[in-house]
């Protein structure tokens, strides 16, 4: 069985409902992995958006939730995004820890959850970017699995 990630809110490549967004309760979604590769110690997840701030001409990539040390056991994520017994949370762009859902300023943006099965627990790393999970994490990626999820501002 490969790798992969779901949410029971919305398909690959789907829209993201408004719950999950600034414009609404903006809680995480619920997420459901299966076929992690054995050896598999911890997850780590990475959601951004590529397509910051116009998808018509993006210029950075907007981070919006960093957590790892996800225990190798657990298959997934409940709604609401609360830091699972033993996981850590990074900081997301807007410089807080947790998830902080789509709130696109202009155009229809997409939203990657990444989620990386790991050999290894990596410890306390001191609330980490993106960037210093990313090397935290390097030659210890055993798999990774890709879902996105799309998001449109409606004025």
């Amino acid at each position: 069985m490969a790798f992969s990630i779901t949410s029971p809110v919305f398909a690959n490549n789907g829209s993201i409902p408004r719950e999950y967004t600034c414009d609404d309760a903006d809680v995480a979604p619920a997420l459901v992995w299966s076929g992690a590769p054995q050896g598999t110690k911890s997850f780590a997840l990475i959601v951004d958006d590529p397509d910051a701030p116009d998808p018509k001409a993006p210029k950075m990539t907007y981070v919006h939730w960093v957590l790892y040390d996800i225990p190798g056991t657990a298959t997934g994520l409940p709604k609401g995004g609360v830091t699972p017994a033993g996981a850590r949370d990074g900081v997301n762009d807007w410089k807080k820890t947790g998830y902080g859902g789509p709130c696109p300023p202009i155009g229809r943006h997409r939203y990657f959850f990444k989620l990386h099965a790991l050999d290894t627990m990596l410890g306390d790393l001191r609330t980490p970017t993106k960037d210093q999970l990313i090397a935290a994490m390097k030659d210890h990626v055993l798999a990774r699995a890709e879902l996105v999820g799309t998001y449109e501002r409606t004025r």
